[in-house]
């Protein structure tokens, strides 16, 4: 099983208002012959990790997959999770938005830049 985590993002307002209001998060799976399921989670921390996102998705062989999630809050985390040995066959990027769709540099992981932990 392998875990990839973001670690926790600060999101604090700025003058009012919070750089991120929306995660993007970009999957893709690098394998031409075998599928492969990904649990996304994604957490709120306010002095509490709070789950807030928890969805399964298959990913087929060569399929990238993109889903946004709301991302409006002062603190956050998001883990995905494997139940395969599949680390150098999926790749994973979090891209945080402002609600007019501009990218957020503070808030952009992609996949060499992931902590990992194998368990």
């Amino acid at each position: 099983m392998a875990l990839f985590s973001t670690g926790p993002m600060d999101n604090g307002p700025i003058m009012g208002i919070r750089q991120t209001q929306i995660v993007t998060v970009k999957v893709v799976n690098r394998d031409s012959l075998n599928p492969y399921n990904l649990v996304i989670q994604g957490f709120y921390l306010n002095g509490l990790r709070t789950m807030y996102v928890n969805e399964m998705v298959s990913l087929a062989p060569n399929q990238v997959l993109t889903r946004d999630y709301f991302a409006d809050l002062d603190a956050f985390e998001f883990e995905f999770a494997t139940s395969e040995e599949v680390e150098a066959q999926i790749g994973i990027s979090v891209w945080g938005k402002q609600a007019s769709g501009q990218l957020v540099d503070s808030h952009r992981i992609v996949a060499w830049e992931k902590h990992t932990a194998i368990i």
